[in-house]
């Protein structure tokens, strides 16, 4: 599958790398080449191809939004025509001070990003944990697989991202519409309080287990 990264740092990073490695076709979406992120990307896979924001989403079927989500609109804007039709994978959150919730819980950073691209498909998905699980989801003392939950208004877009996060090492689990996106990002900030504020071990997940 043909996949861009808007932003790769500490989440989208290593997910480009993985993703690229499980065999997908990965390009960073860069204004510069040789920017520093770039280069720290690419020194974890050199696989890793930059190419001009317009052209690595014009190329793809997915397009994953890793960026701080302040930087969401400008990245959106600088490829909006290629948009339409387009899977995006919503990587962020909406942080607000003292950890609160960006949006003041009155709408999720994914209905913000879906009135930014109307015409794609928003996908929430790798969130509701740090960026250590995105650089390695193994925990092989267990039975099952750390869950991803992911919600959308696309079935088809959901089927998509879904095998992605199963390629990841995942257990996908489509929580519902794109309104679900609001309650995944408060896991998000349990996740961060519980580990960044309290001094739980980052190494934590959620599983979904079924009688």
């Amino acid at each position: 599958m043909n996949i861009a990264f808007l932003g790769y740092g500490n989440v989208g990073a290593p997910l480009a790398d993985h993703l690229q490695r499980a065999g997908h076709n990965v390009t960073l979406a860069a204004h510069d080449p040789h920017s520093a992120s770039v280069l720290k990307a690419q020194a974890r896979n050199p696989n890793l191809k930059p190419l001009d924001p317009q052209t690595a989403v014009a190329q793809s079927e997915i397009v994953f939004l890793a960026t701080p989500f302040n930087a969401n609109a400008d990245a959106i804007a600088s490829v909006a025509q290629q948009l339409p039709g387009k899977i995006i994978v919503d990587c962020t959150n909406p942080v607000g001070p003292g950890l609160t919730h960006g949006l003041n819980n009155t709408q999720s950073g994914s209905q913000a990003l879906q009135s930014l691209a109307p015409q794609s498909h928003i996908v929430k998905a790798f969130t509701i944990y740090g960026y250590e699980n995105f650089e390695n989801s193994a925990y092989p003392n267990y039975n099952v697989k750390p869950v991803m939950m992911l919600c959308g208004n696309n079935a088809a877009a959901k089927q998509a991202v879904s095998q992605l996060t199963a390629d990841l090492g995942w257990e996908p689990l489509d929580v519902g519409g794109l309104e679900q996106a609001l309650h995944l990002e408060h896991m998000t900030l349990l996740w961060i309080r519980m580990v960044r504020i309290h001094g739980a071990s980052p190494n934590i997940v959620w599983a979904a287990l079924r009688r």
